[in-house]
């Protein structure tokens, strides 16, 4: 074999990774806390207004949103901050949750996690301040998701 065609087929069959973008970069990478922004001209979403739904209603309604989110980090954050906190909130702070739940995935899970400043509407809420202090984790608990019962 001639030596033009061992380096030729030395360059095809490298065993070395090409080095290109990862259109999936991972969680907590730069590039995926950058490509994940909420642009800042977006208006914040508008809840849907549910007259006359009962408190047992609402609860059983932010259970099952905080579970069903789109992104594993966020379904597991904040379903356990359901199971561990809206049995305890009144109306007010429910009210304040089902505002948070409208906003994108990525924002809550960066907010939580302290990686992204909050807007100026949630910068100062005690409920994302109560999700700051459970995304800590401080107790080192093992995580998973709660039963639906």
């Amino acid at each position: 074999m001639s030596i033009t065609i061992r380096r030729v087929l030395a360059r095809t069959l490298s065993s070395s990774a090409r080095r290109s973008k990862d259109p999936w970069p991972l969680p907590h990478t730069p590039q995926h806390i950058a490509s994940t922004v909420t642009p800042s001209n977006v208006a914040p979403p508008q809840p849907i207004p549910r007259p006359n739904e009962s408190i047992d209603t609402m609860r059983a309604r932010l259970v099952y949103q905080s579970r069903k989110r789109g992104t594993l980090e966020s379904d597991l954050l904040l379903s356990t901050f359901a199971r561990d906190h809206l049995h305890t909130m009144a109306i007010p702070e429910l009210s304040e949750y089902d505002k948070l739940l409208d906003e994108s995935d990525w924002d809550i899970y960066y907010w939580a996690t302290g990686n992204r400043t909050p807007p100026d509407r949630w910068a100062s809420s005690l409920l994302l301040q109560k999700l700051k202090l459970h995304a800590k984790n401080e107790g080192k608990v093992v995580r998973s998701m709660p039963p639906l019962s």
